[in-house]
């Protein structure tokens, strides 16, 4: 085989991308892992310590994604800023049906966390340091030819264009990645109608590590407990899904206003809503590309499939790819064959489909039922809730599809990790 300029090149050095690169370095160190990121960075000027900020933007992590960080040996660190959901209350406003979870009634600590981004990608970057991942930055791929044995990658005109062999390249640059639209990858996209409005807020009474998913007649809205991973405060991450023109209407006004539009919305379960941080905001479309791989190219993270923030499950499937992915390019280096195959990378999309389409169906489910406001569909998701409450069986299968456990576990144990090591966290 011909002697490639890097094995892998991954486009996209954001959480999605430094996270495999990690995981590749942890499993097939033997692998040349380039990381091409748009941003300026150097992963060797990092901070010495970490303050949080009020407006960080945040992502939810299932139990399963705590699993996976720990077998990268990176949950130790992230867990010093990672917020416990130790429950989860999902109601209907203006409707009697609710159900409730906790993480004591499964033996676990969370039911999963809230970390901040930030924090996460210092994580990353710091144990990246001690690895032989190569970073690009900053740079682009602005093209790709197929060769016979692998792909060939064309840097932006800032590198030069510069040209790059590789086994495989993997596309991790973003639910707007220009390069997926640029290699002709088809995405079918559903338009949800409204926009989602991320900002941190702040409330009279503490959350008590409970996450709150409320479906309103205008659209449902989320309240994750941020802030302390020792002491319950009073700082939640708040999704609200807002139709345009109430979307305007909203960021007309100032933050008292704001904050009493909310406490309408919400209600009075965490007391008084205090404060309210930068809005960010932007429509929601569920995004999937049905066919993600093609002989050396692969799509993963939000390039493969952008979901519904509220039920917070984009980034959790996103990480399970990921290892299923590095799963199948350990098969491919110890069958001694391509890792950017064709058949290598059929066999990783065939092995994520199944989880990949019972979260996607998971997600938009809670969605389109809660949208509806006919008044069958109340009684019917009223009826659901409360029947969630009864129902052991059914609540634990919720349970576990929120925590991020309905799935198969692949395999990224590093040559030599016993099987006792790994049964340990199922």
């Amino acid at each position: 085989m011909k002697q490639h300029d890097t094995d892998i090149i991954i486009a996209g050095g954001g959480l999605a991308g430094a996270t495999l690169a990690l995981a590749l370095a942890r499993t097939l160190p033997q692998l040349r892992v380039t990381v091409v990121e748009a941003f300026p960075l150097s992963p060797e000027a990092l901070p010495d310590s970490y303050q949080p900020s009020y407006d960080a933007r945040s992502t939810a992590l299932g139990w399963g994604s705590r699993l996976i960080f720990e077998e990268l040996g990176l949950w130790q660190r992230l867990a010093e800023h990672a917020t416990p959901i130790r429950h989860i209350h999902v109601s209907d406003r203006g409707h009697f049906g609710a159900t409730r979870l906790n993480a004591a009634d499964h033996q676990q600590e969370a039911l999963g966390y809230v970390a901040d981004n930030r924090w996460m990608g210092l994580c990353l970057m710091r144990e990246l340091l001690h690895t032989n991942v190569v970073w690009q930055a900053p740079a682009e791929v602005t093209d790709m030819e197929p060769l016979a044995d692998g792909v060939r990658v064309t840097l932006g005109a800032d590198n030069g264009g510069r040209q790059l062999t590789a086994q495989c390249l993997v596309v991790a640059d973003g639910g707007r990645s220009g390069l997926r639209e640029k290699l002709g990858f088809r995405v079918d996209e559903q338009a949800y109608g409204q926009h989602a409005l991320i900002a941190n807020v702040s409330t009279s009474q503490s959350h008590n590590y409970t996450a709150y998913e409320r479906f309103t007649d205008a659209g449902p809205m989320a309240l994750l407990p941020h802030g302390s991973p020792t002491r319950a405060g009073n700082t939640a991450a708040l999704v609200w899904t807002l139709a345009s023109d109430a979307l305007d209407e909203l960021l007309a006004l100032d933050d008292t206003q704001k904050c009493q539009r909310l406490q309408q919305r919400f209600g009075w379960r965490l007391g008084r809503f205090t404060r309210i941080g930068e809005c960010n905001h932007y429509p929601l479309t569920l995004k999937t590309v049905d066919e993600s791989v093609r002989p050396g190219v692969v799509l993963v993270g939000n390039a493969a499939h952008a979901l519904h923030p509220v039920a917070g499950q984009g980034f959790n499937l996103a990480l399970r790819g990921l290892m299923v992915l590095v799963e199948q390019f350990r098969v491919a280096a110890q069958e001694q064959r391509p890792l950017g195959s064709l058949a290598a990378l059929k066999a990783y999309q065939a092995r994520h489909r199944r989880d990949w389409q019972q979260t996607v169906r998971f997600s938009d489910s809670l969605i389109q039922l809660f949208g509806a406001h006919r008044p069958l569909a109340t009684t019917a998701r009223d009826a659901g809730l409360i029947g969630l409450d009864l129902l052991p069986g059914a609540k634990r299968w919720f349970a576990r599809q929120a925590m991020g456990l309905g799935g198969r576990r692949a395999d990224i144990r590093a040559p030599g990790a016993s099987s006792t090591e790994r049964s340990n966290h199922d």
